[in-house]
C-alpha cells in the first residue's frame, strides 16, 4: 500500500509540473519603447544641460575673476587683496557645493522617473503574468543563468500591448 501511495504521489507530481507554465520577458525592449521612457530621456537631458549651463557659467565667473586677481594682484592693498582671495575661495566652494547637489538632483530624478517606468511594467507584468496563469514571469535582461525559451513563453508582445505600446 506504502508503493502504490508513492507511486500516486510521483505520478501526481510529475504531471503537475508537466503543466505549470513559464513566461519570459525583454524588459529592457519594452522599456525602450514606451512613450514615457522617450519624455524622460528628454526632460531629463534638459535638465541636465540646465544644470551644466549654470556651472559653466559660474566657472566662467570664477576664471574672470581669478584672472582679474592675477593681473592685478600686484597692486592690490593687502585688505583688498585678501578680500578677492576669499571671494574667489568661497566662489570655489559655492561651485563644488553646486556641482555635487545637482549631480545628485540629477540622479534623484532619474531614479523617481525610471522607477515610475518600472512600477508600471511590473504593473502590466503581474496581469499578463495572472491572466496567462504562469507560474513564473522572468526577465531576460535580468542576468538569469538560462532559459529554455522552448518551454517558456515569450510574453513581451502581451505586456506591451498591456501597455498600449504597437
Amino acid at each position: 500500500m506504502k508503493k502504490l501511495t508513492l507511486v500516486v504521489a510521483l505520478a501526481f507530481v510529475a504531471i503537475s509540473a508537466s503543466a505549470q507554465k513559464f513566461a519570459h520577458f525583454n524588459s529592457a525592449q519594452i522599456i525602450q519603447a514606451m512613450p514615457e521612457y522617450t519624455t524622460a530621456q528628454t526632460e531629463l537631458e534638459t535638465l541636465s544641460k540646465t544644470l551644466s549651463d549654470e556651472l559653466t557659467r559660474m566657472q566662467d565667473e570664477f576664471k574672470t575673476k581669478y584672472e582679474d586677481y592675477q593681473k592685478n594682484a600686484e597692486t592690490l592693498p593687502d585688505a583688498a587683496k585678501q578680500r578677492r582671495e576669499q571671494e574667489l575661495q568661497d566662489l570655489d566652494k559655492h561651485i563644488n557645493e553646486y556641482y555635487q547637489t545637482s549631480s545628485q538632483d540629477l540622479e534623484k530624478a532619474r531614479q523617481e522617473k525610471m522607477q515610475a517606468i518600472a512600477d508600471k511594467v511590473g504593473k502590466a507584468i503581474q496581469e499578463v503574468g495572472s491572466a496567462g496563469g504562469y507560474v513564473y514571469v522572468m526577465d531576460l535582461t535580468a542576468g538569469i543563468p538560462y532559459i529554455n525559451e522552448t518551454l517558456s513563453k515569450d510574453v513581451t508582445q502581451e505586456v506591451m500591448t498591456k501597455l498600449g505600446i504597437k
